[in-house]
């Protein structure tokens, strides 16, 4: 039994038992990859997979068992590489950040900065997606740290904890009609939206609102990036709704941001890590930096605890 037979098992399950791209995820060959997994099944006396013909179709009875402990294995060598590495290389190496757009563009850039400023040696990949997207990069380890406002704790294999809060504001022109009176979402209705794509910053709990109300919403455009929103905005497309740390009055001049808390559910920003996965000493530092209340005292022991523990509450 070696880590290659392991990893091919794996990465079978990930890639819906096309060997095909298992090959190119492992960088190997399909026939090394049948190989790999027919001498452990030969070697544990039970098949891992159902087939039809040379086809892998899905995982037996004993693969379905045996899967977490092949996962629990694969994370344990990983495990032992990283706290070799923190004793061989101390403060130089790779950190790779998952994060959305938004916090990509609007939150992180005063942490990077900081970071940097501090750890000089570490190269920073920062890798952007939807809340999806950015939880599936945790748990296939392509990227250590991931932050979004939603789908980090929907999975049992991530703990979240909690950085902030943040709101939704509504984006105009200076000489909107929205600017006048009480905004509500009845009046908003009244004009055609330009705002999130589906599972970007929040754009479900906009929805949810609207669908509360039994008010239709009337999207002309919908885009992950709050820049685009608000360049479509000035050109008169329509009203937008963007997350308030998007608005800045200096850059934004040309528009006029109006407060939305009263109407959009407060967001929550999550830091997420794969549960279970020890990380470098200085990735705990960058959680940190970023979310001063989330201390490697307070998340180490959270991520590394099986069944969890309190997470701290938000800022």
């Amino acid at each position: 039994m070696n880590f290659q037979q392991l990893r091919a098992v794996r990465e079978a399950v990930r890639c819906g038992y096309n060997l095909t791209e298992v090959a190119q995820a492992l960088h190997t060959s399909q026939p090394g990859i049948s190989r790999q997994i027919r001498e452990l099944e030969d070697e544990l006396g039970v098949a891992l997979f159902a087939r039809a013909g040379k086809r892998l179709t899905g995982l037996t009875e004993p693969g379905r068992e045996l899967l977490p402990v092949v996962e629990r294995m694969l994370l344990d060598a990983h495990n032992l590489r990283r706290l070799a590495d923190d004793h061989l290389h101390g403060e130089t190496g790779t950190l790779s950040v998952a994060a959305t757009h938004s916090q990509a563009r609007y939150a992180l850039p005063t942490a990077v900065r900081d970071f940097r400023a501090t750890h000089p040696q570490v190269r920073l990949h920062l890798h952007q997606g939807s809340a999806q997207q950015v939880a599936q990069m945790l748990l296939d380890g392509s990227a250590d740290i991931g932050i979004a406002s939603r789908a980090l704790d929907e999975h049992a294999d991530l703990v979240a904890m909690p950085c902030y809060r943040w709101t939704h504001c509504v984006v105009v022109p200076p000489d909107h009609a929205l600017i006048d009176g009480e905004l509500t979402l009845a009046r908003l209705a009244a004009y055609p939206l330009v705002t999130y794509d589906q599972g970007f910053t929040g754009r479900g709990s906009i929805d949810d609102a609207f669908a509360r109300a039994g008010l239709a919403m009337q999207i002309v455009l919908s885009a992950m990036d709050a820049d685009v929103i608000k360049t479509y905005v000035e050109l008169g497309l329509g009203v937008g709704v963007v997350a308030s740390i998007a608005f800045d009055e200096q850059r934004d001049a040309p528009l006029r941001a109006l407060d939305a808390r009263q109407l959009f559910p407060i967001n929550t920003t999550l830091v997420g890590m794969r549960r279970g996965a020890v990380l470098r000493r200085y990735a705990y530092r960058f959680v940190e930096t970023f979310a001063p209340h989330l201390t490697p005292a307070i998340v180490r022991p959270l991520q590394m605890a099986a069944g969890g523990g309190a997470v701290p509450a938000p800022l």
